[in-house]
């Protein structure tokens, strides 16, 4: 029952990534964590599999209808690239708990579902046809836009090598306020960056952690065969209105993320004042048993 319900949840994670052309992905961690019982290092890894395929499959139409940024994407890929392999080896690392990384990616969701929720308000009423190009940003203050394009892209890097997130929530404003690329072609490139970084994350791991294949490959497929039901659908169901219902939809599953995870940080911090004073008594026993007596 609990396999059914986790691929059943793998096919919404696919039709809202069709629906919404992105965000959608997040959900794959906590499935994988709280449903299929993975555990979370694993699960990150797994979840890298998974965004980096739904997004190539995601960027071959951008690709045939030439929203696609090939030059931007090998500029700000080869930062992110970098970021997500460093990422993943930090994760590795045996002072990266796994309660800190969901706690990580407990507020990466925060942050996305705030955006898609602010951008949503903030757009104007247009049409279909142009509601991409009405979503509204922050015009950033700089002088040297590259240089905050490839730091960005280090940081979204280490973001998607820690927690297994895309970071397109990142990543298209990115493109857009300091790369000059249109909203359309950000999409696109977003999507085809996410593939790239998620092959770098995936190597950062590789070696150092057990993945279930068979639960990756069943999970992709059937995430993907949702992506293109949502698609279909995206034409009878008006966007900003699902991506603001989304945002607040992402708010709860945050929450929920961070209160389980803030439960493991209390009992850590528990067990480790609980073994100093063991530590203590048998260092005593150890001393009091090389003196001589």
């Amino acid at each position: 029952m609990i396999w059914i319900i986790g691929h059943f949840l793998a096919v919404c994670i696919g039709v809202s990534l069709g629906l919404l052309g992105g965000g959608g992905s997040v959900l794959a961690l906590p499935v994988l964590v709280y449903v299929m019982g993975v555990a979370p290092k694993s699960a990150i890894a797994m979840t890298l599999i998974i965004v980096g395929t739904v997004s190539l499959l995601g960027s071959i139409p951008h690709a045939r209808r030439g929203n696609l940024n090939f030059k931007t994407a090998v500029i700000f890929g080869s930062a992110t690239m970098l970021g997500a392999y460093f990422g993943a080896r930090i994760a590795t690392l045996p002072l990266i708990t796994s309660a800190f990384q969901m706690t990580l990616f407990g507020l990466s969701m925060l942050i996305a579902a705030g955006l898609m929720i602010y951008r949503t308000s903030k757009s104007k009423p247009v049409s279909s046809q142009d509601e991409l190009d009405a979503v509204e940003y922050v015009k950033p203050v700089c002088k040297y836009c590259w240089l905050w394009l490839m730091t960005e892209g280090i940081a979204v890097g280490v973001l998607t090598g820690l927690v297994g997130v895309g970071g397109g929530f990142a990543i298209v404003p990115a493109l857009v306020l300091l790369g000059n690329v249109p909203m359309r072609q950000a999409i696109g490139t977003s999507l085809l960056i996410i593939a790239c970084n998620s092959v770098a994350g995936l190597l950062g791991y590789l070696g150092h952690i057990s993945l279930d294949w068979n639960l990756t490959v069943s999970f992709t497929f059937l995430a993907g065969c949702g992506t293109v039901i949502g698609a279909y659908l995206a034409q009878f169901i008006p966007a900003p209105q699902l991506q603001k219902s989304f945002g607040y939809f992402l708010l709860v599953v945050a929450t929920f993320v961070l209160v389980q995870n803030r439960d493991s940080l209390q009992g850590l911090k528990k067990s480790s004042t609980q073994q100093q004073p063991q530590n203590a008594l048998s260092d005593g026993r150890q001393i009091s048993a090389g003196m001589p007596r």
